[in-house]
């Protein structure tokens, strides 16, 4: 069953155009890669969903029309965020991002420190002070405490230190492997987006160029479309 649907999705800022008739479809427990180089879209695709800008064309959540509902409706339905560059509250500690981001369900805190034990024992520092990785893993459990039905992971891995990186990777294989929660993710690594994802969409200039199963993902596709 489908979860999330886009059918023809543009979308411009101000008079510059975007995005022009993007589509995809992503099922109940399936894990999505948006993939394409950058500025083709994918981020402002991502911004569509959230309803943090405006857009035409049809975006369906959950059988819920999401076209004219404000983003905090749209996250009430079960989509949670994890948006390019962490943006977590700084000033506040780990304990209380995660208390404030709270709704009932399947994550609390214990099941996000047991995903992430560092935010276990950093749970009284302040967001300020975590590494770049430890900000990300925390914007992670932020979103898994909405208790979302789709997650949504910008840019995850943007640079971090490889050990960290994996240990990313290393939380989105469980997620999919244990929960089978759907999820979309936006990353450029192919290789690790080979290994979790069901399926992929490429952007290229604001189109969906691509769509097909992760196996049919060819080398000649991934050079033609997110090559150098």
């Amino acid at each position: 069953m489908s979860l999330l649907t886009l059918s023809k999705v543009s979308a411009s800022y101000g008079v510059s155009q975007a995005l022009f008739g993007v589509s995809l479809k992503l099922s109940e427990g399936e894990v999505m890669a948006l993939m394409g180089r950058n500025g083709m879209g994918k981020s402002t695709t991502v911004k569509c969903i959230c309803r943090m800008l405006p857009a035409q064309g049809q975006i369906v959540f959950d059988g819920h029309d999401l076209a004219r509902l404000p983003s905090h409706r749209a996250a009430r339905l079960g989509i949670g965020l994890v948006p390019e560059g962490r943006r977590c509250f700084a000033s506040l500690t780990v304990e209380e991002n995660l208390v404030a981001a709270a709704r009932k369900g399947h994550w609390d805190m214990s099941r996000v420190t047991a995903l992430f034990p560092r935010l276990a024992e950093r749970k009284d520092q302040r967001a300020a002070s975590l590494s770049g990785g430890e900000q990300q893993m925390l914007a992670i459990g932020r979103a898994l405490m909405t208790n979302p039905r789709l997650l949504i992971l910008d840019e995850a891995t943007e640079g971090l230190a490889p050990i960290i990186r994996q240990e990313i990777w290393s939380a989105v294989g469980s997620l999919k492997a244990q929960t089978g929660l759907s999820i979309l993710v936006i990353d450029k690594s192919v290789k690790e987006l080979r290994g979790v994802c069901d399926s992929a969409v490429i952007l290229e200039r604001g189109r969906s160029v691509w769509r097909g199963a992760m196996m049919d993902l060819s080398d000649d596709i991934t050079q033609a479309h997110l090559g150098v």
